[in-house]
């Protein structure tokens, strides 16, 4: 099989401060924002990878969820431990730096991992667990 990923979903509880994190905070470029019935669905991507997007998505449109599921989901994402994001970069330190300096959730600093990866982790505006990784290239 010849498998690549197309489009990766995550849950925003605010579309404005999800876009900023994610335009400003991290320079990926909007492919779409999308309103349907006062809800919003905004996708973004790394620049220079057309292929690869990340959908913001309203999590209370799930489909046939129950009020008791949509609060569930909501106290795991004010946690951070609903959805997570790994990025990678080849300058860990100067993107850690410029997030630093920005109004960005910092979880943790670059740090030396035992299982072999220099990373940090910070949290988008919904509660996401952003990690990003020092890469070879």
């Amino acid at each position: 099989m010849n498998l690549s990923i197309h489009s990766s979903f995550l849950p925003h509880t605010d579309p404005e401060a999800s876009l900023a994190f994610y335009r400003d905070a991290l320079g990926f470029e909007v492919r779409k924002d999308v309103g349907y019935q006062g809800l919003r669905w905004i996708t973004v991507g790394p620049a220079g990878q057309p292929d690869t997007a990340i959908v913001l998505y309203p999590p209370q449109a799930t489909p046939g969820l129950t009020d008791a599921e949509k609060r569930a989901i909501a106290e795991m994402m004010a946690k951070g431990s609903y959805a997570m994001l790994n990025l990678a970069t080849p300058d860990l330190e100067g993107v850690f730096a410029k997030l630093q300096a920005g109004d960005v959730e910092i979880v943790q600093e670059p740090v030396d991992q035992p299982y072999g990866v220099r990373d940090c982790a910070v949290r988008d505006p919904s509660g996401n667990m952003i990690r990003i990784q020092a890469s070879a290239a």
